[in-house]
């Protein structure tokens, strides 16, 4: 089968807009002179992101080749130079997100800049807040998608808090949740009762509700185990701004987290928007400090973990999850403050670290010993 090649046409860019995704993404747009483009009419392509339109050297004012990539999405294929007239302006992409004004970051290694209002942002409100109540998250029974969706446009939940609010709101309403079509005053009663079971919450719960990005479910475990509380937290990632700071390296010690991860616990935290949203949630809601499996009489309770190289008797990641529920901390770096270091076959860096710090090194068979007795 022959393939013809997409078709091409030239018009003018007149602006570039930005927009906001739903994880946050900001992508450039171009505004174009409607012009048609294999049988249908393009106004508007994609510029994907500000490194693209440096490489393509793309100004506002400027006539471009368009053309639509598999037929189907417009895109900008080059800069038609000889019809520049010397008024084309360059695009400078913003530091604030054009939607809800909170900071737009672009994290090293990435192309993409990203909002980090992420709990404010209306481009991204809605599907987080479906996240919030998600099974895994609050767990709200009978607010699913669709409910938050009637309730978004109906704009009686459009933050997390306003949900733990909606029981009162609605008894002032003219017409309240309960005379809606398709509820009633049963499915109302349900869902508030639902609501206000949830007003106590285990942190690890808490945190992987707020949607912080890269921040799943075995991360927002992670983090709560090591830290306790939701404002031991907040203060530690607050601190952990500063470089040279011992809370990033503690922060970076948590296995699993690296540099990116870090960057985006930070970036929540440093959103005075995020920050407001968090202290009304607080006020709201009782957040149950984490607790430690119960494991007194475990020979690793309350110790530091760090395991390297390869086990041979049982994975790493099986290794780590029984150290846990030994009530061991797992770190993924070897500090004065790590109690063993289990070494297994091949190990590296870390073993040397530990024999430097004089920390006591652990066989794989030592390990399993230990935590039997």
């Amino acid at each position: 089968a022959h393939k013809f090649p997409a078709e091409k046409a030239i018009t003018k860019l007149n602006d570039i807009l930005v927009q906001v995704g739903r994880t946050g993404a900001l992508t450039p747009v171009a505004e174009l002179e409607p012009i048609t483009v294999g049988g249908v009419v393009v106004s508007r392509a994609t510029l994907h992101n500000e490194d693209e339109i440096e490489r393509k050297g793309v100004k506002i004012g400027d006539h471009v080749v368009i053309q639509r990539a598999g037929d189907v999405i417009p895109q900008v294929v080059s800069v038609v130079e000889e019809k520049r007239t010397g008024q084309e302006k360059t695009f400078v992409m913003p530091h604030e997100c054009p939607v809800c004004g909170s900071a737009a970051v672009r994290e090293e290694g990435e192309a993409v800049r990203r909002c980090t209002g992420g709990l404010v942002c209306e481009a991204q409100a809605l599907e987080r807040l479906k996240h919030f109540v998600s099974r895994d998250a609050f767990d709200i029974e009978g607010m699913g998608s669709k409910v938050i969706e009637k309730f978004w446009e109906e704009e009686l939940v459009r933050k997390p808090q306003d949900i733990f609010r909606l029981e009162e709101i609605n008894k002032m309403l003219e017409h309240p949740i309960e005379t809606w079509d398709g509820w009633g005053q049963k499915s109302a009663d349900n869902l508030f009762a639902s609501i206000r079971a949830r007003r106590t919450i285990r942190l690890d719960r808490f945190f992987y509700a707020l949607g912080i990005r890269q921040v799943g479910q075995a991360t927002a475990r992670k983090m709560a185990g090591v830290y306790g509380t939701i404002d031991a937290i907040e203060k530690a990632m607050q601190d952990a701004h500063d470089p040279e700071s011992e809370a990033l390296r503690d922060l970076l010690a948590i296995d699993d987290i690296g540099p990116s991860v870090a960057a985006d616990l930070i970036a929540f935290f440093e959103e005075p928007h995020n920050l407001e949203i968090l202290s009304d949630l607080k006020s709201l809601l009782t957040i149950e400090p984490f607790e430690m499996p119960d494991a007194t009489d475990s020979a690793v309770a309350g110790k530091t973990v760090v395991f390297t190289g390869t086990l041979t008797q049982m994975g790493r990641q099986e290794a780590k999850a029984k150290a846990l529920s030994l009530g061991a901390k797992v770190s993924g770096s070897v500090s004065k403050k790590t109690d063993y270091v289990v070494a297994g076959a091949e190990a590296g860096s870390k073993l040397k670290k530990a024999e430097e710090l004089g920390v006591t090194v652990l066989s794989e068979d030592d390990w399993l010993a230990l935590i039997q007795k």
